[in-house]
């Protein structure tokens, strides 16, 4: 391991180190809820209920978005390839022939 790569890993050990020691809540483990905490769906006010179907078609619109922009680079890097090989092939036919 190179030197550059030595130092980086040891400071991001300690600045780990030290975020652990500054915020021990984060890493304490969270109170055990009881069943008097539990609290229908139904009886929450509506400013915490959130509805799921937003964010399902917010997550496959981001999918689809993504495949889509995979799909269209994938194609135009094969129309390149393609234009490539019919290039070689011109001119293997124009040497071949001379």
């Amino acid at each position: 391991m190179s030197a550059v790569v030595r130092r980086l890993a040891l400071a991001v050990v300690g600045l780990t180190c030290l975020a652990a020691l500054r915020a021990p809540s984060l890493f304490a483990q969270a109170p055990r809820q009881t069943d008097d905490d539990f609290i229908p769906l139904d009886r929450l006010p509506p400013a915490e209920q959130m509805a799921a179907a937003p964010l399902l078609v917010a997550a496959y619109s981001v999918v689809l978005v993504v495949l889509f922009l995979y799909v269209l680079s994938v194609a135009r890097r094969l129309n390149v390839v393609q234009r490539e090989v019919d290039r070689l092939e011109a001119d293997v036919k124009r040497t071949s022939r001379a």
